[in-house]
């Protein structure tokens, strides 16, 4: 497949970033985990809290790297190619993650 059709649902990935975000989402899902143990263990609200923050912040940094990795990449060559709507689409998704 073309690294091109990233936009349009699907994207090869290098090895590096594949696995960059697949270890991320393994630390987030391990996060999660480890509240879902505070709950049942019955921890303080607070406690439970500061990780459910902290998850936040990985989910954060997560779009981030994606992000950026869909502009040089995705967005970049669209915007060559002049595919324009990839623009609006970006925008778009912008939006959606902004609210």
């Amino acid at each position: 497949m073309e690294e091109n059709q990233c936009c349009h649902k699907k994207k090869e990935r290098s090895e590096a970033e594949y696995k960059g975000l697949l270890n991320r989402l393994s630390r987030i899902e391990g996060q999660v985990r480890g509240i879902r143990g505070m709950v049942e263990r019955d921890a303080y609200c607070t406690d439970i809290l500061m990780q459910v923050a902290a998850v936040n912040a990985a989910l954060n940094a997560f779009n981030k790297e994606l992000l950026a990795n869909h502009i040089r990449t995705c967005v970049a060559r669209d915007i060559r190619d002049g595919k324009d709507e990839t623009i609006d689409e970006l925008v778009a998704t912008l939006q959606k993650l902004m609210k």
